[in-house]
C-alpha cells in the first residue's frame, strides 16, 4: 500500500513560510516590547518630575505658626484633561494634600524611598510614582533646625501610552506581513528556479530505454553542487545497468546458441534413424549418439544452474548455513579429480600449503572453482610442464594461486576470460566439451564468499590466477 506522496517543493514553501512567520512575531514582540519599554521609562521620568513640582508647592506658613500649606491654584494640568491625573501630600500620617478623584482603597509600601506601581482607578490603568522623604524645598519660613519630609505619591493615566504601544504594534505586523509576503514571492521564485534543473534531469531520464543508455544531464544541472553527485551516481547506474542488460542478452542469445547446437544433432541423429529401417547396431551406434548428445545438454543445464544460483547468492538473494572447512583440503580433492587428465597430457601437479587456512564456505563449491582453475591451466600447459597450485596467507586474508607456463592470455583478452559463454579457443573447446562458463561460474562463486580473483598472465611465460579467500589460520 502506498502511502501519500510528499513534495520537496512544498516542504520548502512551507519551511520558509513558517520560519518568516517566527520572524515577524519575533519583530512584532521585540519592536512593541522595546517601544512599551521606552514609552514607559519617559513617563516614569515625567511621574517623577510632576511629584516633585507637586511636591514643590508646599511651603510653611507665614503666620510663624509653622505650618505646612499648600499651593492648591500652582498644581500644573494634566496631559490627558479627560483622564485627569491624580495625587496625595502627606506629612507622616497628615494628608496635606489630595486631589478630588483620589482612590480611597490605594495603598503603598512605605519602607522603599522611591516605588513604581501599575494600577486600575475607575476601570482606567495609571502608573503611580511613590516617594519617601521628600524633603520641603520652600524653607524661608521654616523654623530653625527642622528636618520635616513629605510623603508624595502621583500618577497618571497610562491609556495613552497603551494605544502608542497597540498602533505601533499594528503597524509593524502590517509591515511585517508586506514583508512575509513579498518573502514568501520571492522564495517561490527561487524555489521554482532551483528546482528547474532537478525537473529537467528527471525529464532526460525519463528518455533512458533499452535502446538509449546514455543521460544527457542539462549543462544548468552540472553547474548545481547538490546535483552533480546525483547525476554522477544516475550515470554510474546506468553504465552498469547497460552492461548488465548487454551481458544478460548476450547470455540468453550463447545460451540459445548452445542448446540450438545439442539439440540440433539430436534432432538430426533421430531423424536419420527413422529414415529408413536399421540394423540393431545401426540403431544402438545412433541411440549411443542421441544419448551423448543429451548428456552434453543436460551438463550445459546443470552448468548454467550453477552460475544463476552463484551470482543470486553473490547478490543476497540466497541465504546458506555454512561451517568452517580447510581451503587445501578442497585443492586437494580437485587436484585428485584431474590426476587423469593431467597424465594424459603429461602434465605434473603440483601443490605447496605455507600455512593452514580454514574459511567458512561449501566445500563443494571451492573445489569446483579450483577444478575450472585447473583444468584451463592443464589444458594449455604444454606437454611435461607443471601446474602449481600454492596457499598461502597474504594481508591476512588466505590466498590460493593457481599457475602455468602455457603460451599465456595476450593484454586485450585477459578483461574478458570471466564472461559468460566465452572461448578463447572455440575449436579446442568444443572438442573437450567446455561452454565457457568455467570462469564464469569460478568468479561467480569467490565473490558470493567475499573474495576475489585476479588474472595474471605474461605471454610465451604463462598465467597465474590469484584467489583471495577471507579466512583465519587454523
Amino acid at each position: 500500500m502506498k502511502g501519500p506522496t510528499k513534495s520537496i517543493k512544498g516542504h520548502l514553501i512551507l519551511t520558509v513560510v513558517l520560519s518568516q512567520l517566527v520572524l515577524a512575531a519575533g519583530l512584532v514582540f521585540t519592536g512593541v516590547f522595546y517601544l512599551q519599554r521606552r514609552l514607559q521609562a519617559a513617563l516614569d521620568a515625567d511621574l517623577q518630575a510632576r511629584a516633585m513640582s507637586v511636591a514643590a508647592l508646599v511651603r510653611y506658613a507665614e503666620d510663624g505658626s509653622h505650618n505646612l500649606v499648600f499651593e492648591k491654584s500652582l498644581v500644573p494640568p494634566p496631559l490627558d484633561l479627560s483622564h485627569p491625573d491624580f495625587y496625595e501630600i502627606r506629612k507622616d500620617t497628615t494628608v496635606l494634600a489630595r486631589s478630588p478623584n483620589w482612590p480611597a482603597d490605594l495603598t503603598f509600601d512605605n519602607t522603599k524611598p522611591r516605588a513604581y506601581r501599575s494600577l486600575m482607578s475607575s476601570g482606567l490603568p495609571y502608573r503611580a510614582l511613590h516617594l519617601n522623604e521628600v524633603p520641603i524645598l520652600d524653607r524661608e519660613e521654616a523654623p530653625p533646625s527642622s528636618s520635616d519630609t513629605l510623603i508624595v505619591v502621583y500618577a497618571e493615566p497610562t491609556l495613552a501610552l497603551r494605544k502608542q504601544v497597540l498602533a505601533a504594534g499594528v503597524y509593524i505586523a502590517l509591515a511585517s506581513l508586506i514583508l512575509l509576503g513579498a518573502t514568501v514571492l520571492l522564495a517561490l521564485w527561487g524555489i521554482r528556479r532551483g528546482l528547474l534543473p532537478l525537473q529537467l534531469l528527471a525529464a532526460e531520464a525519463a528518455q533512458i530505454s533499452s535502446q538509449n543508455w546514455e543521460l544527457r544531464a542539462p549543462p544548468n544541472a552540472m553547474r548545481v553542487e547538490e546535483l552533480k553527485p546525483l547525476t554522477d551516481a544516475m550515470g554510474t547506474m546506468l553504465d552498469r545497468l547497460r552492461q548488465s542488460f548487454l551481458q544478460q542478452r548476450e547470455f540468453l542469445g550463447n545460451a540459445a546458441h548452445e542448446l540450438k547446437t545439442p539439440v540440433a544433432i539430436l534432432k538430426s541423429t533421430l531423424q536419420s534413424l527413422l529414415q529408413k529401417p536399421r540394423t540393431a547396431a545401426e540403431y544402438e551406434a545412433g541411440l549411443g549418439q542421441a544419448l551423448e548428445d543429451m548428456e552434453r545438454l543436460e551438463k550445459l543445464l546443470h552448468w548454467m544452474l550453477r552460475l544463476a544460483r552463484a551470482e543470486q547468492w553473490a547478490q543476497g538473494a540466497l541465504q546458506r548455513d555454512l561451517e568452517e572447512i580447510e581451503i587445501s583440503n578442497t585443492c586437494e580433492e580437485a587436484i585428485a579429480g584431474l590426476r587423469g587428465l593431467a597424465r594424459s597430457r603429461n602434465i605434473n601437479l603440483e601443490l605447496k600449503a605455507e600455512s593452514s587456512l580454514v574459511c567458512k564456505a561449501d566445500p563443494e563449491d571451492l573445489e569446483l572453482v579450483w577444478v575450472n582453475l585447473l583444468e584451463n591451466a592443464i589444458r594449455y600447459s604444454p606437454a611435461g610442464g607443471t601446474v602449481k597450485v600454492s596457499i598461502s596467507r597474504h594481508n591476512g586474508r588466505g590466498t590460493v594461486v593457481v599457475e602455468d607456463h602455457g603460451p599465456g592470455i595476450p593484454d586485450k583478452d585477459l578483461p574478458h576470460i570471466f564472461e559468460r559463454f566465452r572461448r578463447a579457443d572455440p575449436s579446442r573447446t568444443r572438442e573437450s566439451g567446455g561452454f565457457g562458463l568455467g570462469l564464469a561460474i569460478a568468479k561467480a562463486l569467490v565473490e558470493a564468499y567475499g573474495g576475489t580473483i585476479t588474472p595474471e598472465s605474461t605471454l610465451g611465460q604463462g598465467t597465474r590466477m590469484m584467489v583471495m579467500l577471507p579466512s583465519e589460520r587454523k
